[in-house]
């Protein structure tokens, strides 16, 4: 075997011309396949179609470099089934057309097509109803893969004929085991310490084509010791974490932000507004929406929240990126240790039910103003007591129409300042029921 740290050169492998590890290491058998058990392990849905003969169309969702066109490949292997790759990116109408001519043509003959359509996503909704015929009578077994969201990219027809299989990023021990897959190919290990094999990892950011990439770029270096991680980092650049300002990963952490601050878990909402504002997000975008939070979720428990919100706004549009994004975060970091309360986010939606229910009911005549004669003739303001002359200051009077039973909207929590709004709104009940309002 090759010593630990030579290079290619250096141990005369020359017998085979290059080709690119990622190509090399292949999984040949879905055995072979590093992660993805939830759909390839005992019992988890692919095994199951496989071994019961009913295999059926299906739509990988998942992120790049986890093993959607290589699952799909074995598939075709495993069921004697002609494979064709497509890219929804490069096709067209005509090719399409191509495509399932020679289907037809090799089913005729018994041959079946296991078709594999990559950012199947790309099609428009009347391209990807060009493949529900042929996927009805059996010309073709669709295999899409996809990095979007299916519920949002692709028609409901092309769904109900197909089962959507989600591929997760690879773990850490995914990639760890792909490593060593490369290094046993290679002949030699890697010139990495420990902690430096975990942050060539981490670089990898789940993608295993990513990993591999990045193994042939140090296994070509000529080093006479271990590299540390910071020697690590001065020779790799850093893989951009996946992020998409208009796709799922902008709602999944713009999801996590809200659910931390409403968790009260403020380290959690600083990291996931970091992992935003690293992969590009607007903050003025985080700025509306981490307003929306003061007024959603903490309301008014800390009636100060929402002021905070606006001023970290107000500070970032003065300061700018880099320096404004502190407000940003101490305005998270405020609201995640807020005392929180939705009841004033629930009571609006009750109330906005209340209204649609209810119709055009007028208001009850008494709270009305008579400026004329004949309103004053129609009972306008009849009855009106003002509240300023009431014991209290209170007078107890209905506002709400004529029919209408008095709901309760509003019912403030026992935290933070609506504990002294709940105690007001008692004592006014106490004061309405003793006064028969």
């Amino acid at each position: 075997m090759a010593d630990l740290f030579d290079s290619p050169e250096e141990t005369g492998d020359h017998a085979a011309p290059h080709r690119p590890l990622a190509d090399r290491l292949r999984p040949r058998t879905l055995a072979e396949v590093i992660g993805q058990d939830q759909v390839l392990g005992p019992d988890a849905p692919l095994r199951v179609m496989l071994e019961s003969g009913s295999l059926g169309s299906l739509i990988f969702w998942g992120p790049p470099g986890v093993g959607k066109t290589t699952i799909a490949r074995l598939l075709a292997d495993e069921t004697d089934l002609h494979f064709v790759q497509i890219s929804a990116i490069f096709t067209g109408v005509p090719e399409l057309k191509k495509v399932f001519e020679a289907a037809k043509i090799r089913r005729q003959n018994g041959q079946g097509t296991l078709l594999f359509v990559d950012e199947i996503h790309r099609f428009n909704k009347a391209q990807q109803d060009g493949f529900l015929p042929h996927m009805e009578d059996g010309t073709i077994l669709l295999v899409g893969a996809t990095t979007e969201n299916p519920s949002f990219e692709l028609n409901a027809a092309l769904l109900s004929r197909a089962q959507v299989l989600v591929l997760e990023r690879l773990s850490l021990a995914d990639l760890e085991r792909l490593m060593q897959r490369a290094e046993a190919e290679l002949g030699r290990k890697l010139p990495l310490t420990g902690p430096a094999r975990e942050a060539l990892q981490e670089m990898a950011d789940g993608d295993g084509r990513a990993l591999l990439n990045l193994v042939e770029q140090v296994a070509a270096w000529r080093v006479e010791q271990p590299l540390d991680p910071d020697a690590l980092a001065r020779r790799l650049m850093r893989r951009a974490a996946k992020y998409d300002k208009s796709g799922d990963e902008h709602y999944n952490l713009i999801s996590a932000l809200h659910k931390s601050v409403r968790g009260s878990d403020p380290d959690a909402a600083l990291y996931w507004l970091a992992r935003m504002l690293q992969g590009g997000e607007d903050p003025r975008y985080l700025a509306r929406r981490i307003t929306r939070m003061a007024v959603e979720d903490i309301g008014l428990a800390d009636p100060q929240a929402q002021t905070i919100c606006l001023h970290a706004w107000e500070t970032y549009e003065r300061l700018g990126s880099p320096e404004g994004e502190l407000a940003l975060a101490q305005a998270v970091a405020y609201l995640a240790l807020a005392p929180k309360s939705n009841a004033g986010y629930v009571a609006y939606k009750a109330a906005m039910r209340l209204a649609k229910k209810t119709g055009s009911a007028p208001p009850p005549k008494h709270i009305l103003n008579a400026p004329t004669a004949l309103m004053k003739d129609q009972g306008y303001g009849a009855g009106y007591e003002y509240d300023h002359d009431a014991e209290d200051g209170f007078s107890g009077q209905n506002y709400f129409p004529e029919g209408v039973k008095r709901p309760v909207l509003y019912q403030p929590v026992e935290r933070g300042f609506e504990r002294e709004l709940k105690r007001r709104l008692d004592y006014f009940a106490r004061l309405r029921a003793r006064r028969g309002g």
